[in-house]
Formats: C-alpha cells, structure tokens, sequence
C-alpha cells in the first residue's frame, strides 16, 4: 500500500498548479507507484491471484490514462513517460 507521504511526494512533482491534485498526470504517477509496490509484492507470492487481477485492473487504467494525454498533448505525454521511466 502506497504511504500518504509518498503520494504527496508524487502530487507535488508532478501538479502543474498549486491546487492541482487529481489531473490525468498526477493519477498515472500514483498508478505508477502502486503497480511497482504491487509487481514486489507478486514477485514473492506468486499465487495471489486477486492481486495479480487487481494489478492488470491498474495497468489497463493507466494506460488508458496515458492514451488519453497523448490525444490531447503529445509533448506533456513524452515528458510525463520519461519522468516516470515508462516505455512508450
């Protein structure tokens, strides 16, 4: 589970204004931090399987989050995989 700090961590790097707190970007960082936290915590159970359900659930979100800002600029979806070390 995500700690509250590392999710304020994330909204402060990535909002573009100081209320800013729930754009597409900010929700593909925190989406990124618990499918990293997620991907560790299958690598030693390999038989959670409502885990792994909830894991695709998230990627699938993601990416469509990800799609959705390539659509509408393409420049801030670059910046936004290479800050947070996506592939394209």
């Amino acid at each position: 589970m995500i700690t509250s700090e590392k999710k304020q961590a994330i909204i402060a790097d990535l909002q573009e204004s100081k209320k800013d707190s729930g754009s597409a970007t900010i929700q593909v960082g925190v989406l990124t931090e618990r499918i990293k936290e997620l991907t560790e915590h299958l690598k030693l159970n390999k038989h959670d399987y409502a885990a792994r359900r909830g894991l695709l659930q998230m990627v699938g979100r993601r990416r469509r989050l990800l799609k959705y800002i390539a659509d509408k600029d393409s420049q801030a979806y670059l910046d936004l995989i290479k800050k947070l070390g996506l592939r394209r």
